[in-house]
């Protein structure tokens, strides 16, 4: 994702490591190629200027710290300016209604049905836990209602629509009457899009929205389309009235221009993003997290969200006390890589990771994780825990159970006793670096 923009940005970054200083040469400089790489990203031209300006008045009355480089300083201020234009905290759905009414809006093409199933799978799965109804109000594409259908199927969730039907205020009023009736916390009208704007869609959205009275206007854009999606947002706006975004497609090569310019075009939050195909591939939007991944520095907050709704906090705290008395064993090794891949794939997590999102685009085998669960379920439990020595004969036989060659486990071996050797020095490693100041105020937010 955004790898170009990414890539010229860190490549600023290595080229004001050279300077020791700030200076009206060497910052024309970087003006110029931050500006120049925004463009490239589709960033809306007015949006690039401002950008270009604010962090140069930025680093203009900026007091020059000694200790800290040239290069953190600047990636800093870009950092925090891409923070603040795309709207600084992460948006909450309003969801104070009784049905809260969602409806989804957008040009056909956008996702607008998958995104309605993602966001009611969301809503159900979240700490709110909310009964969700979905609304077939899209009449106008073939199979868009049987869509919803299956989708809703697939995330648990009930739909609503009226065989026959071709008036979709109707079946948004009645829709809005059942979920009233019968409990529902959020309804979600999935409405028609077109292949372009015209006042036939635009009239139909403000009938719906005018026999439903809304809670939430969200417009499905995909970032595919960079600087038109944020011009569809704007003219969507000017008629119903948005009250946020939701961005599809961020997990392909998409420029980044959607996402940094939408929020500051519409003055609307960017409240969810697509990120995957899957029902669950749909997350909170969160500035700091995105302008994290623009530079090249990982997705640790979506990645601690991930380990928290995945990871169990009694067993990360039983590993934890094994780590400090260096008591790492095989089990232990298969339940970490059972914990880590309901958090998804292996590449995935890389991306997220800081220093390490281009490793993400190399090509891993993600059935290895198979195999390596496989020789460890043919050790007998003593060898598992340790107690018995993997000399040659018994790796043999584990090979053979597992259906892999000796050399397989050999390497296994080898990257376990890594595994541990590093277990072992991590209590230490913590313990030193909160005792290095600088450390320290890298937690608290200074340089």
């Amino acid at each position: 994702m955004f790898g170009s923009l990414t890539e010229k940005f860190q490549n600023l970054f290595v080229a004001l490591s050279k300077n020791k200083t700030f200076t009206e040469e060497n910052v024309q400089d970087a003006m110029r190629h931050v500006r120049l790489a925004l463009l490239e990203a589709d960033v809306n031209y007015s949006v690039a200027s401002q950008f270009v300006k604010r962090v140069k008045e930025k680093i203009i009355g900026q007091e020059i710290i000694k200790s800290v480089s040239v290069r953190d300083q600047f990636s800093k201020i870009i950092h925090d300016e891409l923070v603040s234009l795309m709207g600084e905290k992460e948006p909450e759905l309003y969801l104070k209604g009784r049905p809260t009414v969602i409806m989804m809006c957008g040009l056909q093409a956008s996702g607008k049905t998958t995104q309605s199933a993602k966001l009611a799978y969301f809503l159900q799965k979240s700490g709110s836990e909310k009964k969700v109804l979905l609304a077939a109000c899209d009449l106008q594409r073939p199979a868009a209602v049987e869509q919803l259908h299956v989708l809703g199927k697939q995330a648990g969730t009930d739909v609503f629509s009226i065989d026959g039907c071709k008036d979709p205020v109707r079946v948004a009023k009645e829709a809005c009457t059942k979920a009233s009736k019968e409990g529902y916390d959020v309804l979600i009208l999935d409405t028609a899009g077109r292949l372009h704007i015209d006042d036939q869609l635009m009239k139909e959205l403000e009938q719906i929205k005018k026999a439903t009275n809304p809670h939430e206007v969200l417009f499905v854009a995909s970032s595919a389309t960079g600087q038109d999606a944020v011009k569809t947002a704007a003219e969507f706006d000017s008629r119903v009235a948005l009250t946020g975004t939701i961005l599809t497609m961020l997990d392909g090569n998409s420029r980044a221009g959607a996402a940094i310019s939408i929020t500051e075009v519409t003055k609307k939050p960017l409240k969810f993003e697509g990120v995957g195909e899957k029902l669950e591939d749909l997350q909170l939007f969160n500035p700091v997290s995105m302008a994290d991944r623009i530079l090249g520095m990982g997705d640790v907050i979506n990645l601690v969200k991930k380990a928290q709704e995945h990871i169990d906090e009694k067993e990360s705290e039983a590993l934890e006390k094994k780590i400090r008395k260096a008591s790492f064993t095989y089990d232990d090794y298969l339940k970490q890589m059972k914990m880590i891949r309901k958090m998804g794939s292996f590449k995935s997590l890389l991306k997220m990771m800081p220093g390490m999102s281009q490793l993400g685009d190399m090509d891993f085998d993600e059935k290895e994780f198979n195999r390596l669960e496989a020789m460890i379920l043919s050790m007998t439990p003593n060898e598992r825990i340790g107690k018995d020595e993997l000399e040659h004969a018994r790796r043999r036989r584990i090979a053979a159970g597992s259906g892999v060659h000796v050399d397989e486990v050999n390497r296994m071996v080898k990257g376990f006793k890594k595994i541990r050797q590093l277990m072992k020095k991590m209590p230490s490693m913590k313990n030193k670096m909160m005792k290095d100041p600088s450390f320290k105020d890298v937690l608290s937010g200074k340089f």
